[in-house]
């Protein structure tokens, strides 16, 4: 059967959340359409009018499971070309995304409940092993500039 509905596209607005605890380890995912592409947390933005900070909770639960955390905007963009292998997610002639990067404070590592459909795996790194194991230069950039952005959280 062949669907009338229209096709629904992605944005090209999405956050990058880079999770962190106090003592700067960084949570990065496997993706499980990319082995060997660790990353943080990802996503678009669902509609127009959906608030930045609350596409960033909403991706870190889907992706994650973590539900809590002190979420900060970090007010750093990145405009990148979208990689030609997922440009079909997006209207025709839309080649680069805009990228809002937040972080979440976290007092120290928990358990992750992947999405399986999107990771496969998880690992905790201190911060600058994270930035290396990283498959995208701006993830690797806001990475290494979390000793600058990291707000303290207090134990739970």
């Amino acid at each position: 059967m062949v669907s009338d509905a229209p096709r629904r596209f992605k944005l090209p607005r999405s956050v990058l959340v880079v999770i962190h605890t106090a003592a700067l380890d960084v949570l990065l995912i496997e993706r499980a359409d990319k082995p060997g592409f660790w990353q943080s947390v990802t996503g678009s933005l669902d509609a127009e009018d959906e608030l930045l900070a609350a596409t960033a909770r909403r991706e870190v639960l889907e992706e994650t499971g973590i539900a809590d955390g002190l979420l900060s905007d970090w007010a750093l963009q990145n405009i990148y070309e979208i990689y030609p292998v997922w440009r079909h997610r997006y209207a025709p002639g839309v080649t680069h995304n805009t990228e809002h990067v937040f972080g979440l404070a976290l007092p120290a590592r928990v358990p992750v409940q992947l999405s399986p459909r999107e990771h496969t795996a998880y690992i905790w790194l201190p911060w600058r092993e994270a930035a290396d194991r990283c498959f995208s230069p701006s993830n690797a950039e806001a990475i290494l500039r979390l000793p600058r952005f990291a707000e303290p959280v207090a134990a739970a």
